[in-house]
């Protein structure tokens, strides 16, 4: 089984990152972090702090990203849930070999420099989860993670 640090973040598929942005700062209090695209992805992230907990808004920035499906088809809401792990590459293999399905089967580079993957829906009761290695969570043993 990979070895889960903790929950990385939640991520929200939203239209307009700018609009949502606002709603969950001005609105529900969260606090505004860095904001990245992820040119691979074909998306615009912006990153909402809740306390210690992480809000990914997550907006495509092209027709061909996969947000543009998930949007068409369910409109705004979560996307997925991200798990922290110490290993993105061993977490593929030991998702695989407990006979999980993966979307992607050697790590990506994902938002903040950090290695990601991706389990598929079927595998993971329904919930599209990405595996992240390198997350600014409090498993982080250096001071060199900021929260901006």
């Amino acid at each position: 089984m990979p070895d889960i640090l903790g929950v990385d973040h939640l991520a929200i598929a939203v239209e307009d990152l700018d609009e949502a942005t606002a709603v969950w700062r001005d609105r529900l209090g969260l606090r505004e972090g860095a904001r990245e695209i992820v040119e691979d992805q074909g998306v615009e992230v912006q990153m909402m702090y809740a306390g210690q907990t992480r809000i990914e808004l997550v907006c495509p920035i092209r027709p061909d990203s996969p947000i543009v499906g998930f949007l068409e088809k369910r409109g705004p809401g979560l996307h997925h849930l991200a798990l922290a792990v110490a290993d993105c590459g061993e977490s593929i293999v030991q998702v695989a070999a407990a006979d999980g399905v993966m979307i992607d089967t050697v790590p990506r580079v994902g938002a903040h420099d950090t290695r990601i993957s991706f389990v598929h829906p079927k595998s993971a009761g329904g919930v599209l989860t990405e595996l992240v290695e390198g997350g600014e969570g409090p498993w982080q043993t250096d001071d060199s993670t900021s929260q901006d």
